[in-house]
């Protein structure tokens, strides 16, 4: 008796529908979710100058509490998987958006170093376990082999989150100056948080848990998506580590942790000084018109992304993809630096925009390999530590710049911007290492 394979089920009609449906009603709240959270951990860029005028909020103290989100993500990160695996992805994604939504808005409130240091590590505490729950739910809705395109569709949400957010950030900055009793950074905070929790309520009548669940499936489509995530389930079972602790001493899992980090560095590294980096290359204030200017990158990574995602279809093509995009991201981010140094605005934002896109086509295809041999509490456990302690990378992208641009002397420096763009190439090295790694889950991914 012959074994159907995922690649055979794949090319029924049957499971194509099921597939397309499932994308259609569940993606689009998720990329929503998304949109919001990646704009309410980075929109404090544009109230920096803010922050240090209106409530005397040093240098270090905004790098400290940039960065110590990412702490308080670290720490509830594995938790929050774990009570999402129990409670289900519904109400705890909800739950997530309600709370960092609340903390948000809260910022418009703040009173110098010292509550704008608790409050980010606050935020950071009640957004975790958005993203890699997110994750989580997509590997149990989606096989392997369109993964990387749906985790493609989703990313989508952080260059459109930047591409909308850059300009309605500076927007509400200039419109709260302007028109309002409060400062207009009081008022991007305030609005923006409140997006975060009516997406959070919306969101728990439009997710379902599992295929089983789904009224919008039929009988036929039901079983059909079924029955390829179980077979593509054992061969998960059978090439990853089975529970929780089995998960956290995995050396792969380890392995992939680095990658994620030296990514997030590159990441927030170029996110959360890019109004002022643009403002620099121009010599322009930090408003509507940067906004619109360091919207570019993000318009142009959100194209990189979804092209790169319906690209790396197979495990070969995933592999030489994130190992040239690496090598790529790390270039452009010398080249911005350089353009900055040499006063050439115009090709600064170009390698910015270069850079970006490099880093956002990277993430599908980080996350697609583990997804391919974590399943059940190793999977809720697994993904939750490298996400963890990969986005420290946003922790220390900021310290570090700071850092370097110290020791050299200038607080208008671009040696701290030379520092984000070496990490890249370690992680080039490593992604084109994974050759190394075989399990039942590649081989059916490319049967």
């Amino acid at each position: 008796m012959s074994v159907v394979t995922p690649q055979e089920l794949l090319a029924t009609p049957v499971l194509k529908s099921a597939i397309s449906k499932a994308s259609r009603r569940l993606l689009p709240m998720l990329v929503i979710l998304y949109v919001v959270a990646f704009l309410d951990r980075t929109n404090v860029g544009f109230a920096e100058s803010a922050l240090h005028t209106d409530r005397g909020i040093s240098a270090g103290a905004f790098a400290l509490g940039a960065g110590i989100f990412f702490i308080g993500y670290a720490l509830f990160e594995i938790p929050s998987n774990l009570a999402l695996k129990k409670v289900g992805a519904k109400v705890w994604l909800a739950r997530i958006a309600i709370t960092w939504g609340i903390v948000e808005a809260c910022f418009a409130f703040i009173g110098g170093d010292t509550s704008f240091v608790f409050m980010r590590f606050l935020l950071g505490v009640t957004e975790a376990g958005l993203f890699p729950g997110v994750i989580m739910f997509l590997a149990e809705w989606f096989p392997n082999k369109v993964r990387v395109q749906m985790f493609a569709i989703f990313y989508l949400a952080q260059p459109f989150s930047q591409l909308i957010g850059a300009p309605i950030s500076g927007w509400l900055i200039n419109v709260g100056d302007a028109g309002s009793a409060f400062r207009g950074w009081q008022v991007m905070f305030f609005v923006e948080g409140m997006m975060a929790v009516v997406a959070g309520i919306v969101a728990l009548f439009v997710l379902i848990n599992s295929p089983q669940q789904a009224k919008f499936l039929s009988v036929e489509e039901k079983a059909a998506l079924t029955q390829v995530m179980e077979i593509e389930d054992v061969a998960r079972v059978e090439s990853g580590p089975t529970g929780v602790f089995s998960a956290m001493r995995n050396g792969k899992v380890w392995y992939f942790t680095v990658i994620y980090f030296c990514l997030q560095i590159a990441v927030y590294g170029v996110t959360f000084y890019l109004p002022q980096q643009v403002a620099q290359l121009t010599g322009q204030k930090v408003g509507l018109v940067v906004g619109l200017l360091a919207a570019i990158p993000w318009l142009v990574g959100l194209f990189v992304c979804y092209y790169v995602g319906k690209a790396a279809s197979t495990v070969v093509r995933r592999r030489i993809w994130g190992t040239w995009l690496f090598v790529s991201t790390g270039l452009c981010i010398f080249g911005s630096a350089w353009a900055g140094t040499n006063h050439l605005p115009a090709l600064g934002i170009i390698f910015i925009t270069l850079a970006v896109s490099s880093f956002l086509a990277i993430g599908p295809i980080s996350w697609s390999y583990p997804t391919a041999f974590l399943t059940g509490s190793a999977a809720a456990a697994g993904i939750g530590l490298i996400n963890s302690l990969g986005n420290l990378g946003g922790f220390v992208a900021p310290l570090l710049r700071t850092w370097v641009n110290d020791l050299s002397g200038s607080a208008t420096s671009t040696a701290g911007i030379y520092a984000l763009g070496v990490l890249p190439f370690l992680a080039a090295v490593m992604m084109a290492g994974t050759k190394a790694f075989t399990n039942k889950a590649d081989a059916l991914l490319d049967d």
